[in-house]
């Protein structure tokens, strides 16, 4: 029998979630808002002013970057749709909207990559892997990802310690003279029985200090037709069908809700968010088996805050802290396979402070320290409950000189690691384990012309991935004696950025990257024994990776009061399996293999136009032929696959409410594809949106 709460006792948690919210707000915000109008009312006369005499290296390494009206346009529901148009990323996608999402930087791994909420890092002891598809574009201003690590000093310790970063910036109010409040309300309706309604709401409650808060709710039955095909080795075909995609559905509620205030020379915010949703796993099509009934529930809260102040022209100093607990529940009930009913309770307390000193005008020095708590509680048979204890110290410097810029940085991380040692049901003592390192980068630009925007660039940055909860300590899989999974980045490339006036083409940017990384101990399941599914993680893996990122974006201003903005993405990569020399006795052989979902070339194409009220929006992803293993066999073979995407949206004003109508038209020649194997994506599928702002 599945577990979980019945419909009716989940909905009424939520709203009495909702409810204490609300109820907290009420009675806090009014205490809050009496109190900084008194304290407006003494410093009123005085201004509030961002010192910043220079910005010389904030972009040695640019990023890639989607925001306002290009995520707005995009056809994407969540954090993950949108990144999939940026180069250099694989996406796992697990089909459908409640499917879980992961993304993959330069193919390195899942559990290299860093994602920042509002400038702090979102965490996963237990398996290390964020799943962006729970990350809605309902209240984003901007997505940004750096290769490396973010081209700017001044940030937390946790900062340094990704081989890639992607940076989630959720909206901050603004008002528009006059006005007190904004308030948004959106509706998305469509294919898969989707149901996705959604209000903001933001309010100033003085002139230093503004609310925000943001409620959606997500439903969807997750059902959709797709073609399933079986082609002998030789050619052959084994079957040909069309079937029903089951046990998708999701529901879903998220809430936020922040302050946002500013003090002489900075500013701060406080934000609390909560999600929490049941979904099926629809699982992979294999046996002829096309139904699954496995269930999962997450249970996502966390509470965190930021204080950046400048003190003096030569000090600022940034604060940030969170307290997370997150819950996860997993069911299997199938018991030809393996009855599952597990549930996880993680923690997690984090604390960071940056102080950024300016030495010169064009020499600047950070000192940043962080630490972290982490523990994780299950209801497995002779759990270990682990605990971790995390302190990070970074020292950087950034340096101009000319059209010279250079960053250098040293990372020392600190691990302490405390378990249980169990035998069977007893408790023997307790196992601890310590691991310090430190980790060097560097980045380097110049702009050998003084009048025109162009630039080389280069980066070299050694750094590692911890093993997760999972891999050292889960039942009968994990190893406690796993070594961290280092990545070497050597990168090299070069941009082009030209504005003109005149004319209908009115600005270019053009860059290009080749890098290669070099991943060693990387932590992969390997046999063991000879049972055939016992398993355990062990440090084996070796892989190369080379490759070339590069982007292309325009914008036109055609007759007519058309506007036009295109940009245009592509990767090549070369990622190899260098684990066993030995392992390449036939062509079964994973010696220098690709990897698994790797394409060598990948691409994608975002064509976006404007005229008056009226916005048109294409987009197109091109993903290339992979294998699913990294022998790379016909039996192991992946097509390529693509969708192409279109959009329209209309907007006009009725008195003060600003009303926007989208129509959004996905996989427009119903193309039958794979992400990951024996996963079918959608087909062809509809969006209905319908917004009003006032």
């Amino acid at each position: 029998m599945i577990r979980g709460k019945p419909k009716p006792e989940r909905m009424l948690r939520m709203t009495r979630f909702i409810a204490i919210l609300l109820s907290m707000l009420l009675v806090v915000l009014p205490t809050v808002a009496d109190e900084v109008e008194a304290l407006d009312s003494i410093l009123q006369l005085e201004t509030v002013a961002v010192v910043a005499k220079h910005k010389p290296y904030q972009a040695v390494i640019p990023s890639q970057t989607l925001s306002g009206k290009e995520l707005q346009q995009l056809n994407a529901h969540s954090v993950a749709d949108a990144i999939r148009y940026f180069a250099g990323v694989q996406l796992k996608d697990y089909g459908g909207v409640g499917g879980i999402k992961t993304l993959d930087i330069r193919s390195m791994g899942t559990n290299h990559m860093g994602v920042f909420y509002d400038g702090i890092q979102l965490g996963n002891a237990q398996n290390g892997q964020i799943d962006l598809g729970k990350y809605s574009l309902d209240n984003i201003e901007s997505i940004q990802l750096y290769n490396g690590q973010k081209s700017e000093i001044f940030q937390s310790a946790k900062d340094f310690g990704s081989a890639g970063t992607v940076y989630i910036t959720t909206r901050r109010p603004r008002f528009e003279e006059g006005k007190r409040y904004n308030l948004r309300v959106m509706m998305k309706t469509g294919s898969f029985g989707l149901a996705n309604p959604s209000a903001l709401w933001e309010y100033k409650l003085s002139q230093r200090v503004s609310l925000s808060a943001n409620v959606e709710y997500t439903y969807a039955t997750g059902r959709y037709k797709f073609r399933y095909r079986k082609i002998f080795s030789d050619g052959t075909l084994a079957w040909d069908t069309t079937a029903v995609r089951q046990n998708g559905d999701v529901y879903a509620l998220r809430a936020e809700a922040g302050l946002f205030g500013s003090i002489n020379g900075g500013q701060w915010n406080v934000k609390a968010y909560f999600y929490d949703s049941e979904r099926g796993i629809p699982g992979a099509i294999v046996n002829n088996v096309w139904k699954n009934a496995q269930r999962q529930w997450d249970r996502n809260l966390f509470a965190q805050g930021s204080l950046r102040k400048r003190f003096s022209s030569r000090y600022v100093m940034m604060l940030n802290a969170k307290y997370a607990r997150d819950y996860m529940h997993y069911n299997n009930p199938d018991t030809t396979l393996m009855y599952i009913d597990n549930e996880f309770w993680q923690q997690e307390v984090y604390v960071s402070a940056a102080n950024k000193f300016s030495i010169f005008q064009n020499w600047d020095v950070n000192l940043s320290v962080d630490y972290q708590w982490n523990t994780l509680d299950a209801n497995l048979t002779q759990f270990v409950y682990p605990t971790r204890h995390t302190a990070l110290a970074a020292l950087a410097t950034a340096f101009t000189y000319g059209g010279f810029k250079a960053q250098a940085s040293v990372l020392g991380t600190f691990v302490s690691d405390r378990s249980k040692i169990m035998n069977g049901g007893n408790m023997l003592g307790y196992r601890t384990k310590h691991f310090d390192k430190f980790t060097p980068a560097v980045f380097v630009a110049y702009q050998p012309f003084e009048h025109h925007d162009f630039d080389v660039r280069a980066f070299y940055k050694r750094i590692f991935r911890m093993p997760t909860f999972n891999d050292l300590y889960y039942t009968d899989i994990g190893n406690a004696d796993l070594r961290p999974e280092y990545a070497s980045q050597y990168d090299v490339g070069a941009r082009y950025t030209c504005h003109m006036a005149d004319g209908v083409l009115r600005s270019i940017n053009v860059s290009a990257d080749a890098y290669y990384n070099y991943v060693t101990d990387k932590i992969i399941a390997v046999p063991k024994g000879t049972g055939q599914y016992r398993w355990m993680m062990m440090n084996i893996g070796k892989v190369k990776i080379r490759g070339v990122d590069a982007t292309a974006r325009a914008e036109f201003a055609l007759p007519y009061g058309i506007g036009l903005n295109t940009q245009l993405n592509y990767t090549y990569q070369r990622a190899q399996d260098y684990t066993d020399p030995t392992d390449n006795a036939d062509e079964a052989g994973t010696y220098k293999g690709q990897i698994a979902y790797i394409p060598r070339h990948s691409g994608s194409v975002i064509v976006g136009g404007e005229w008056q009220r009226l916005k048109l929006n294409y987009s197109f992803i091109y993903v290339g032929e992979r294998y699913h293993n990294s022998s790379n066999i016909a039996a192991n073979y992946e097509q390529p696959w693509y969708t192409h995407d279109i959009s329209g949206s209309y907007e006009m004003k009725l008195g003060t409410t600003l009303v926007k109508a989208t129509l959004e038209v996905n996989n427009l020649l119903n193309q039958q594809y794979e992400v990951i194997c024996n996963y079918p994506m959608p087909g062809r599928n509809f969006k209905v949106i319908l917004s009003f702002e006032i």
